[in-house]
Parts: C-alpha cells; sequence; structure tokens
C-alpha cells in the first residue's frame, strides 16, 4: 500500500530527462545566439575602422602608408600591437583598434588585416574557420572576392570563402 510521500523512481527519472532534454535546447539556441553576436561585432568592427579610416583620408589626404605587406595582431603578418596595426589611426580617429572576438595569434585565425599604399586600403577578417567561426554567408556584400575559392580574385565567383573586407579605390578589391 502507497502512503503518497515522495515519488518513485521512475517518476524522478522522466521528470530528469525532461530537465536535461530542456537544457540541451536552450544550450543550443544560447551558443546560435553567441554566433551572431559575435558576428555582428566583427561588421561593427569593419564599418567603425572604414569610418576612421575614411576620416583619416580627409586629414591627412592619404591612407595610413605603413609600408607594403599585410598587418596585423596575428603572429604571421606582424604580431603588432593592437594601435600599431593601422599606424596613426588611435586614438584620433578611432579611440582602439579592435580585434577579432575569436582572434588566435598565435594560430593565425581570426584577425584584423591592414594593407594600404597610401591612395587604397584593404581590410580583411580573415580566416574564422569551425566552431564560433564567421557564417561569410550572412553579409554577401563583405564577401572578399580574392579570398571566394573562385578562380577570378577580383570578382565574386566562388563558394569557399575565408574572409570578409572592406576596401577603398578600385584596385584595393584585387588585394
Amino acid at each position: 500500500m502507497r502512503n503518497g510521500r515522495g515519488f518513485t523512481l521512475i517518476e524522478l527519472l522522466v521528470v530528469i530527462a525532461i530537465i536535461g532534454l530542456l537544457s540541451s535546447v536552450v544550450l543550443a539556441s544560447l551558443n546560435s545566439a553567441r554566433a551572431k553576436a559575435r558576428d555582428a561585432r566583427r561588421v561593427s568592427d569593419l564599418k567603425q575602422l572604414q569610418l576612421a579610416l575614411e576620416l583619416y583620408y580627409d586629414s591627412n589626404g592619404s591612407y595610413p602608408n605603413p609600408g607594403w605587406g599585410w598587418r596585423s595582431e596575428c603572429n604571421a603578418w606582424g604580431g603588432y600591437s593592437p594601435e600599431n596595426v593601422i599606424p596613426g589611426l588611435t586614438p584620433a580617429y578611432i579611440s582602439v583598434m579592435p580585434s577579432d572576438p575569436g582572434m588566435d595569434k598565435s594560430a593565425n585565425k581570426c584577425c584584423y588585416l591592414y594593407l594600404s599604399n597610401g591612395a587604397e586600403y584593404k581590410l580583411l577578417d580573415h580566416d574564422c574557420p569551425g566552431d564560433g567561426g564567421i557564417n561569410y554567408t550572412s553579409q554577401p556584400n563583405l564577401i572578399d572576392p580574392l579570398r571566394d575559392g573562385g578562380s577570378n580574385g577580383c570578382i565574386m565567383d566562388g563558394s569557399n570563402i575565408w574572409s570578409w573586407a572592406v576596401w577603398s579605390g578600385t584596385n584595393a578589391i584585387c588585394w
């Protein structure tokens, strides 16, 4: 005869299974929201840097020109301190040089890269693969034609995308 106190083992297991199922659904949604938030920050960073570069150009008649060669905080492209990635830009035109939220300097992943000849520039958010990486197709206007896996580096003709970019002029698109 049952006295009505407590729960049976079956009832407890059912409740635990339901809680586990609900928590896995919540965590999956949370990870998706985090990835979207990281991508939104990347887009915002590129747009802020683009604006800062145009303000610099308006004041100086040229873009910051550190000499030919890609510059980044990541090791393969110089391992510069944030304020030296684009010399002269901070703090006058942007308070702090942003970094990709998923950057791995030593593995050279998720790096902001800068290249300029003074007359034009190109700024990349480069090679952010895998979990936590960029959903490159979510921003088609930022896809870098040279890094889309296609055969022509100056037009969008591929689908193996590994970089977002903003640039000035007609030549920088092909860098």
